[in-house]
């Protein structure tokens, strides 16, 4: 348990954080896997570019790696060229 104030808060700020990181990182993660499970070409490069914008944002914030961001992008491009 906390002891001061400051650390009492910062515990707070945490958890509240940590939640608004799941929900970023579980929202990307549910369009990679709908654009990993597109059969459609067409659907699957429409949702690419969007898809891409979110797993920078995540890398922006830090909440996966920037190579991590960076193999998921390609490892998705190459699956959406090979459709």
């Amino acid at each position: 348990m906390a002891n001061h104030q400051s650390a009492e808060k910062r515990a707070r700020q945490s958890e509240k954080l940590k939640l608004h990181n799941k929900y970023f990182a579980r929202t990307t993660r549910n369009m990679i896997n709908k654009l990993r499970n597109a059969s459609d070409k067409n659907e699957a490069t429409g949702m690419l570019p969007k898809v891409n914008s979110m797993i920078d944002k995540l890398a922006k914030m830090n909440i996966i790696h920037k190579n991590k961001a960076a193999n998921l992008k390609s490892s998705l491009t190459l699956h959406v060229n090979n459709l």
